[in-house]
């Protein structure tokens, strides 16, 4: 991989997403959207307004990852006239590939959103240099047409930990995530040595649920985490993760969000999330290349708390805040400590 460069300076991207289902049948062709309102952004060819695809690996409905990639997709589209489509993979693996070449074939630039295109890029990117590729939560090595955005989500994650600690009465709290990989596992290292820093004595305990797409598994996972104690639960999970404040709120516990600040959900249950800010990011790369033309081929950025896209997210004021301000002032002043670089956050990225 090439350099990791701390993104001091808003980089360079463009994302788009494309509809498509979970099933065999040929992937259709992508109907461009004809609402290019906005502020007329530079064209690759001139006379056409700049286009983008942005599938995913997932599904939209998530209220999380997903879901905030979308909101900056529609941001860009709003503000700059970008030709946007949404490709659904619905965690269908046989479907990463196909999408990305069919996306590619019609659009400017193609956003894969998720760490599971890692093969499916590396196939198709090289075969197709005239195509601005975008990698989302995960990166690839020396493809000159492919533009990787990590996010530093251990060291919000550690923050959420602390919390979590903090504001637990049984001594005891959970993760559910999505499943055992180094994605989550990221997340999950900020979140225990966040806890620890809080209280030596917490026992933080995880479960995965094998599934992001999968409410059911995720209530389950939650309740077997409440069996043995746990008052406070992170998901880490999509939309596997709407099960975890499911559980939440039937069982009178404490939950977090993750990606996004889904407070809104259930305000007396979920006391804060872990925000990593997507769809901002996003939003930041695109509106870089139309302003600048800069596409940062090659290369990785990583958004972190230092140039703001990651942290807490308590919610709207109106809504039941259930985290103190004293403890929000902690928070706080962990958050300096890390960006100084006085708190190294455990990471499983090397």
């Amino acid at each position: 991989m090439k350099k990791i460069i701390t993104l001091a300076i808003i980089f360079a991207m463009l994302f788009a997403f494309v509809g498509c289902n979970k099933t065999e049948t040929p992937v259709p062709t992508p109907t461009v959207n004809p609402d290019t309102t906005g502020t007329p952004a530079p064209q690759e060819t001139e006379g056409e307004p700049v286009s983008v695809a942005i599938v995913v690996a997932g599904g939209l409905g998530d209220r999380s990852f997903y879901d905030s990639a979308d909101e900056g997709l529609k941001k860009l589209k709003d503000t700059y006239g970008v030709v946007t489509q949404v490709l659904e993979c619905k965690e269908d693996a046989s479907l990463y590939q196909p999408y990305l070449i069919n996306a590619a074939e019609e659009y400017d630039f193609v956003v894969a959103v998720g760490w599971q295109f890692y093969d499916a890029l590396v196939a198709v990117a090289p075969t197709m240099p005239d195509t601005k590729f975008i990698y989302v939560d995960n990166a690839v090595a020396d493809i000159e047409n492919v533009h990787n955005i990590l996010s530093a989500q251990n060291e919000g994650s550690f923050l959420i930990g602390y919390i979590a600690a903090k504001m637990s009465k049984t001594g005891k709290i959970g993760a559910v995530g999505g499943m055992d990989i180094d994605t989550i596992n990221d997340f999950i290292a900020g979140y225990k040595q966040g806890a620890l820093y809080a209280n030596p004595d917490i026992d933080v305990q995880v479960v995965y649920a094998g599934e992001f797409e999968d409410p059911a598994k995720g209530k389950e996972s939650a309740n077997s985490l409440i069996t043995a104690g746990c008052d406070i639960i992170f998901q880490i999970a999509g939309k596997t993760g709407e099960g975890v404040f499911e559980a939440a709120a039937e069982q009178k516990i404490y939950a977090i969000g993750v990606d996004s600040d889904q407070k809104y959900i259930n305000p007396d249950v979920i006391i804060c999330s872990m925000k990593k800010e997507v769809g901002e990011s996003i939003f930041a790369a695109v509106e870089e290349f139309i302003n600048n033309g800069t596409f940062m081929g090659g290369e990785t950025v990583v958004t972190n708390m230092e140039n703001g896209f990651v942290g807490v997210g308590y919610g709207e004021d109106t809504l039941t805040q259930l985290v103190s301000d004293e403890l929000k002032a902690e928070v706080e002043a962990l958050k300096a400590k890390i960006i100084s670089g006085e708190i190294v956050v455990d990471t499983t990225r090397q």
